[in-house]
C-alpha cells in the first residue's frame, strides 16, 4: 500500500487563496476550476469549505 504523503502535492497558502479567489469569481463549477488549475475537486471544495469557515460563515 502506498503512502498518500508520498504522493500528495503541497499547495502554499497563496495559491490556495488564489483558486479560492477562482471559485468565488468566475462562473464555472469547482469541478472545472479545480480541472483548469491542476488539484483535485475533493481538495478545492475543503479549502473553499475552510475559506467560509475563517470568515465565519
Amino acid at each position: 500500500m502506498s503512502k498518500k504523503s508520498d504522493t500528495s502535492k503541497r499547495y502554499t497558502p497563496e495559491f490556495k487563496c488564489d483558486a479560492v479567489a477562482l471559485v468565488y469569481s468566475w462562473c464555472k463549477t469547482v469541478t472545472e476550476i479545480a480541472r483548469d488549475i491542476g488539484v483535485s475537486p475533493e481538495g478545492l471544495r475543503n479549502w473553499v469549505n475552510q475559506d467560509k469557515t475563517d470568515r465565519g460563515q
